[in-house]
């Protein structure tokens, strides 16, 4: 048996703001960083001790990975990063607000971009500043490599071979593996171990911050998974992250958590 723990990074400032953040290296919120502290709690309460972690390269993540490993002293674990596990590349929608693009071109295409199995966004120009070939973490990849926009497709078919390749080979050896990552690269690997069609994966929401806990047998097929912590703050959590765009006026406190606030 192997233990595999899924962290979606906690809350960003640009989540914050309700912007498609994608592959900009946006930072923790001070909620987000609250979050992170709080799954390494509910992991060391549950006894549960990363051999080894692996995170995407994007700062939101590697900070969600760091703190809840100060939580539980194990700051010297091995890290492994990649890539493969950086969320959706959301294409020329990056930067821009959720709820803005929702009023500009309605519900069904902004629910199409988002969450659609097989269509992504308008990408962007080879040109335009935000595209990653202009940032140096992902210099030596190969050009054809780089995402202009990405679907949920696309983030499966980079994020398997990583799964197949690394985090699997640590799973084999007995090791408890954390994964800190994003809200896509997470759903595409969940999809993977739940064996998840494209209309079920569409509707799951996986919450900032709260620990998923996957038990997998010797061929890493799941046997059961389960999320730490309180089960209405889990459930919460996740309805946050199904209203990303809502018009707040409508949508109600809850749907634009705050600083001082637990997170929903």
């Amino acid at each position: 048996m192997s233990t595999l723990v899924l962290l979606r990074h906690g809350q960003s400032t640009w989540n914050k703001q309700d912007l498609f953040t994608g592959w900009y290296d946006s930072d923790l919120s001070p909620q987000g960083e609250a979050e992170a502290t709080e799954a390494g709690r509910l992991l060391g309460a549950e006894g549960l001790f990363p051999d080894v972690v692996h995170t995407s390269l994007l700062t939101r993540a590697i900070r969600t990975a760091n703190i809840a490993l100060e939580q539980l002293d194990l700051l010297w674990l091995p890290v492994r990063r990649s890539w493969r596990l950086n969320e959706r590349h959301y294409g020329d929608l990056q930067g821009k607000n959720k709820a803005e693009i929702r009023a500009q071109y309605g519900e069904e295409q902004f629910k199409l971009w988002r969450r659609s199995y097989a269509i992504p966004p308008p990408a962007l120009s080879e040109d335009d500043p935000r595209h990653p070939s202009f940032d140096r973490r992902y210099e030596l990849l190969a050009p054809d490599l780089l995402p202009a926009t990405e679907c949920l497709a696309d983030v499966v078919v980079r994020v398997l071979p990583y799964w197949h390749d690394v985090i699997a080979a640590d799973l084999r050896t007995g090791r408890t593996v954390l994964l800190a990552a994003h809200g896509n690269s997470l759903r595409a690997l969940v999809m993977h171990l739940d064996a998840m069609n494209e209309t079920d994966i569409a509707a799951l929401n996986i919450p900032t911050g709260v620990p998923l806990v996957y038990e997998l047998d010797d061929r890493l097929r799941t046997v059961s998974s389960h999320y730490l912590g309180d089960a209405e703050e889990v459930r919460r959590r996740a309805e946050a992250v199904a209203r990303q765009g809502d018009d707040p006026a409508t949508a109600g406190a809850e749907a634009m958590p705050t600083d001082d606030a637990p997170a929903p």
